[in-house]
């Protein structure tokens, strides 16, 4: 018999359940939100959504984390709607963690979109475990035999940049929007060592799913996802930028696993011709382990993430560069001068030339430095309970690495908020390295792509400036704030490339 509460009435019983259950839930969330002891201190939230609304204001969340540390240190805490993450501000402060703790802060946080996306395997978002360590060794080793490794490697990438070039001189000097030629072209390195082969520039189906990995990186920075982060259940409403992030997600793996049948086509096992034939290899090698992470559904997510990660910043870098060298035609002009200096009229750029070409270098880690493309890269985690200068960090702590405050350090950088290759050139003009200059991260996550992105940054940019003067259509003005996503791009605009 029920308590006399409900009157007898056990229509209430229901009702009654569903405001137990949602007081429970909410005092549990309430007590998430209490920092624990020994924690870094950080700005006070509001209840349940904690700071994502601050994440998700005007400012952009790494220039807001910058402005945090000026008042709450190096390190400091943000509540992420009951998710305990600790930000790393600052080029001492990131050293600290990911270089002399690289084990501690080499994790993934069990993030509910992680969860979603990838179920914590694949080779970017996976726990610091036996799946990272299998599949970081097999696309290391995949890098070198199939990229960089190759002393032909070079001649392919130059001749994917004379695809390009022939892709903007179809335009033949009129405005046009870069996005495009330059996307497909950095994805075909990548693609050269995934499959094998490069892809059309009229790929019309594989320029699609390039644009929804950039929608995607969009999308997982919206107050949504943080939310979503936060309360697992919203993931049931019917709308939502997250239910566009899980639709086109979904429609991209199923473009992966048809890609995956194709180029697996006429395999030879321990012939690998690529990534794809290597990762198959290894599946049937480690069959009869039970506890072996290699499997088709980490596969996908594994060609999923290194063309994403070998694509979006790298072309997002190009594209800064174009913008840049429209924007300062004077440090064009002086690129241009030690291109033709260096190479001369009768022969293409090589990788050898770098050396003799300290001015392009400097150019070019300064727009990596300027343009912070992944400014907070991808979230870390604490594999084991640490302390660090006194604050007491738990294991599964959630960790943002903001290397956009080490690009702005102001301990490591001159004015850092002015564009200034000579930073990076001595007093004779020759290249200097940069100890702060982190854009490929530090530590046991540090991208695994870095060697293969320097190559593909000198060689496209040489090529290109060696043919073409860039400048902006007359009168028009270029918006220079970053478009906001996991990756600053920048916003589209149009560029004139007339032949030299």
């Amino acid at each position: 018999m029920w308590p006399p509460v409900w009157g007898g009435d056990v229509l209430l019983v229901p009702l009654y359940c569903a405001a137990l259950l949602v007081t429970v839930c909410t005092v549990r969330h309430l007590l998430r939100q209490r920092r624990p002891r020994g924690f870094p201190p950080g700005p006070t939230g509001l209840p349940l959504i904690g700071n994502i609304l601050s994440l998700n204001s005007t400012e952009q969340p790494h220039v807001y984390m910058t402005r945090l540390s000026h008042s709450h240190g190096e390190i400091f805490s943000l509540d992420l709607g009951g998710i305990s993450t600790v930000v790393l501000n600052g080029y001492d402060a990131v050293k600290e963690c990911l270089v002399r703790q690289s084990d501690v802060f080499a994790d993934r946080p069990s993030l509910p979109l992680f969860l979603k996306m990838t179920k914590m395997g694949g080779l970017l978002n996976a726990k610091y475990g036996r799946c990272w360590t299998e599949h970081r060794k097999l696309a290391v080793s995949c890098f070198r035999n199939f990229g960089y490794g190759q002393k032909s490697f070079e001649s392919k990438i130059l001749e994917e940049s004379f695809f390009f070039l022939d892709a903007v001189d179809t335009y033949k000097g009129k405005a046009f929007d870069p996005k495009h030629p330059i996307t497909i072209a950095v994805s075909n390195i990548s693609n050269l060592i995934l499959f094998g082969e490069r892809f059309r520039y009229d790929d019309n189906e594989f320029l699609h799913m390039i644009e929804i990995f950039s929608e995607n990186i969009e999308l997982a920075t919206s107050a949504w996802v943080f939310l979503y982060n936060a309360f697992p259940l919203i993931g049931f409403l019917p709308f939502g930028k997250h239910q566009q992030l899980f639709k086109n997600a979904d429609e991209v793996y199923n473009f992966l696993l048809r890609l995956i049948e194709r180029f697996s086509e006429n395999r030879k096992p321990h012939s690998p011709r690529h990534f794809i034939d290597a990762y198959l290899d290894e599946m049937e090698k480690n069959a009869a382990d039970p506890n072996s992470t290699l499997s088709t559904e980490n596969l996908i997510f594994s060609v999923g993430e290194l063309i994403i990660a070998g694509t979006e910043t790298t072309t997002n870098v190009l594209r800064w560069a174009i913008l840049f060298m429209a924007l300062y035609p004077n440090i064009q002009g002086q690129v241009q001068k030690e291109i033709d200096s260096v190479v001369g009229p009768n022969r293409i750029p090589s990788l050898e030339d770098r050396p003799a070409m300290p001015y392009t270098e400097a150019v070019l880690h300064e727009i990596l430095r300027f343009c912070n493309i992944a400014p907070l890269g991808i979230f870390h985690a604490t594999s084991r309970d640490t302390v660090v200068r006194g604050y007491s960090i738990p294991a599964g702590t959630t960790v943002i690495t903001n290397l956009y405050s080490v690009h702005f350090d102001q301990k490591y950088w001159t004015n850092p908020e002015i564009f200034y290759p000579e930073r990076f050139l001595d007093s004779g003009g020759q290249f200097i390295k940069k100890e702060a200059f982190v854009p490929f991260s530090l530590g046991r996550r540090h991208c695994l792509g870095e060697q293969l992105a320097r190559m593909e940054l000198f060689l496209f940019f040489t090529t290109l400036l060696r043919r073409f003067h860039l400048h902006f259509p007359h009168g028009a003005v270029p918006n220079l704030k970053p478009k906001l996503g996991m990756t600053l791009q920048p916003y589209p605009y149009l560029i004139c490339a007339e032949k030299r």
